[in-house]
């Protein structure tokens, strides 16, 4: 049966773009808004930027006190948040139906009268906020740089990608109040942002509402051009980084390019790591995991990314005594094997149908719906994309997951990032 919610677009004059999918359910509204603004529009030494944003639109604006977004929201019952990727920065929020004028005026002043908040105080106080948080979620946690040892491996010198969205402390260091004002102006305007409604509002009456308070913000001058991020191949030969810290077990990632986001050759890759480690009955989980003993659990995943290249992993904890190298060895024997047999009927099927229990989960959450149709709208310029993803699974066959494999998951394409348990720390602690 295929899918239909409702999907209602308009573009207000001053370039926004409004998506409304009215849910009368229960009675709240999601606002989900995507900024076209992300880690990989940062320009070099101004790395974090984006994400710097993302605690600087919580810190008040023109007409609205610090720390009163949040205060609000939540007085009347709402969950309010924000995150930065690669692509994008979103901000986001679930309130009863009675809140949505207030929603949106709080989003509408920030959005676009930010900066009469953005004091030195101001940006002293966020950046050591997100310095702290570099050091508790990436230098002191462990494998906490997994993700950026990957990128940074992965994609070439100068891609976008090739750095983490939390950025470096020598460039959140030298972040001055003009630079900061300057990025501000650059990427937060009415024609790089999406905002979505979805839930117990008419398209009607969401429209309307969005007009009233985004209408009146004004562009600015055109944006320059976003450089074109040609499409990457393969990496030709394996790249290996090794990191020897206070972990509690080895543990390998086995990076690859993919294909750019929101192609049939994507979700063919994306599904040839489901049947080889995202799944419990997945052939490394059957030989690593219950098989051998090599490991005591493993991952796989995808990363859907828009420019000219995404991101997929194989993590896998090495049991305790055995070499990495025995590890490593065994995964690309079945990345070999599975590009050239490709998946069995069994395998392909689970993956299959995992993809479809995920995506359908995802939709019935209105605040996750409201999110997938904001990531498709701005990103790929398709908001009707939810209705249609599983028709394009659905194309999908055995022979274009191994096709995929054979593409982009040989094991000469990989980049190993290996951490490694620290002897001298584990003898100690013993």
């Amino acid at each position: 049966m295929p899918l239909d919610y409702p999907i209602a677009t308009r573009t207000l004059d001053n370039g926004l773009r409004v998506v409304v999918s009215q849910d009368h359910s229960v009675p709240t509204v999601t606002v989900n808004i995507w900024v076209d603004v992300g880690s990989g529009d940062e320009r070099p030494g101004q790395s974090g930027l984006a994400h710097l944003f993302e605690h600087l639109m919580f810190q008040g604006s023109a007409n609205v006190a610090e720390g009163e977004h949040f205060s609000l929201l939540m007085g009347h019952g709402g969950r309010v948040n924000a995150t930065t990727w690669f692509d994008r920065t979103n901000y986001f929020a679930t309130v009863p139906t009675g809140a949505l004028d207030l929603t949106l005026w709080l989003e509408a002043d920030r959005h676009g009268r930010l900066l009469e908040a953005v004091t030195q105080h101001n940006l002293d106080n966020q950046r050591d906020v997100v310095k702290e948080e570099k050091r508790q979620r990436y230098d002191n946690q462990p494998y906490g740089n997994a993700v950026t040892d990957l990128v940074e491996c992965v994609f070439p010198d100068g891609h976008p990608y090739q750095h983490p969205t939390i950025g470096s402390m020598e460039d959140l260091d030298r972040a001055s109040l003009e630079t900061v004002h300057a990025f501000y102006h650059r990427h937060y305007r009415p024609a790089a942002t999406v905002v979505t409604l979805v839930g117990d509002v008419t398209s009607e009456a969401g429209f309307a509402a969005v007009e009233r308070h985004f209408g009146p913000l004004t562009s600015g001058p055109p944006p320059r051009p976003r450089p074109p991020s040609p499409g990457l191949t393969p990496i030709t030969r394996p790249v290996r980084r090794d990191r020897v810290e206070d972990v509690p077990n080895d543990r390998l990632y086995l990076g690859f390019r993919l294909p750019v986001g929101h192609t049939k050759e994507f979700t063919a890759s994306a599904l040839a790591l489901d049947a080889l480690g995202g799944l419990t009955i997945s052939r490394l989980h059957r030989r690593l995991v219950r098989g051998e003993e090599l490991s005591t659990g493993l991952s796989a995943s995808a990363m859907s990314l828009a420019r000219g290249a995404s991101l997929g992993f194989v993590g896998v904890d090495v049991a305790h005594g055995v070499s990495t190298e025995q590890v490593e060895d065994a995964v690309c024997e079945e990345l070999t094997r599975f590009a050239t047999q490709g998946p069995t009927p069994v395998e392909l099927e689970a993956a299959l149908a995992d993809t479809e229990r995920s995506w359908l989960e995802a939709l019935a959450a209105q605040d996750e719906r409201a999110n997938l149709i904001s990531h498709y709208t701005l990103l790929h310029e398709d908001p009707d994309y939810v209705n249609t993803y599983l028709d394009l699974v659905a194309e999908i066959g055995a022979e274009d997951v191994r096709r995929a494999a054979g593409t982009w998951l040989q094991p000469a394409s990989r980049v190993t990032v290996a951490y490694l348990r620290d002897a001298a720390l584990t003898e100690g602690a013993a």
